[in-house]
């Protein structure tokens, strides 16, 4: 039953794609558009099997600098926020720079990185780093201004050091609002490598995408972002798996109707 019902609430935006590429592949066939414009679907499916293993090869370049900046990112986030939740004059003083520093596009930073470390793999880390960091860090920001204050007067009645509070308290509490921005900052990470790899790169997705398009194999591009797609799905998944195993209690109960 449970099985079911996941199928049946999938079920309407699985008919709504289907139906979208089977109306692309009519519209293309019918109106005989050239393929640089806009290819069929069908030829779409060709050219990422003909390049599969050139794709697979380039992603596995974006993927290096995914997981590190993401990782970059979580670390800084986490430091930063511990350290606001700890000091507040700190987070008076830098929370507003925070803010501000959405208002600079990323394709203006990006440039920069690239000047000051040139075309490497640390630019594109840097990049990601930079996309993901903020609904991290405004994320766990949040979390530790939700902890509710009575457990922690409890815990230091118990004689409870910070370190015995964070851990027991603050951080549990923490946890869903991390991983919701984890989930944003998770599909944003492919976007900024992408994003580096236009601005400079000799391998990469957001390369292969560029080379494609400026050679007006406009089905290889098709190509290229269904790839991108299906990294930031999976992305998205894993942090999924990974809050289902770290928050337990955060699990739906199970009915026994359902079995």
């Amino acid at each position: 039953m449970k099985k079911w019902a996941s199928i049946k609430s999938n079920l309407p935006s699985a008919l709504l794609i289907a139906g979208v590429l089977l109306l692309w592949e009519l519209v293309t066939g019918a109106a005989d558009l050239p393929e640089f414009i806009l290819p069929a679907p069908s030829t779409i499916a060709l050219s990422l099997a003909a390049n599969f293993y050139l794709l697979i090869g380039h992603a596995g370049v974006t993927l290096t600098a995914v997981l590190g900046g993401l990782a970059l990112a979580i670390l800084v986030a986490m430091l930063l926020a511990i350290a606001m939740d700890r000091w507040k004059p700190l987070k008076q003083a830098l929370y507003p720079l925070l803010v501000i520093s959405q208002a600079i596009p990323i394709f203006a930073l990006a440039p920069l990185m690239l000047i000051w470390f040139g075309v490497g793999l640390l630019p594109k880390v840097l990049i990601v780093a930079l996309v993901c960091f903020f609904p991290l860090a405004v994320n766990l920001i949040e979390g530790f201004n939700q902890v509710d204050p009575e457990a922690i007067n409890l815990m230091q009645t118990m004689q409870a050091d910070r370190w015995m509070i964070m851990r027991s308290v603050q951080l549990p509490s923490a946890l869903p609002y991390f991983f919701s921005g984890l989930k944003i900052a998770a599909t944003y990470s492919v976007l900024g490598a992408i994003i580096g790899e236009w601005l400079g790169a000799r391998a990469g997705l957001g390369i292969y995408m560029l080379r494609a398009m400026n050679s007006f194999r406009t089905s290889d591009v098709f190509a290229s972002i269904i790839v991108v797609i299906i990294l930031s799905l999976a992305f998205f998944k894993l942090v999924e798996l990974s809050a289902w195993l770290v928050m337990p209690w955060k699990r739906k109960p199970k009915n026994s109707t359902e079995d």
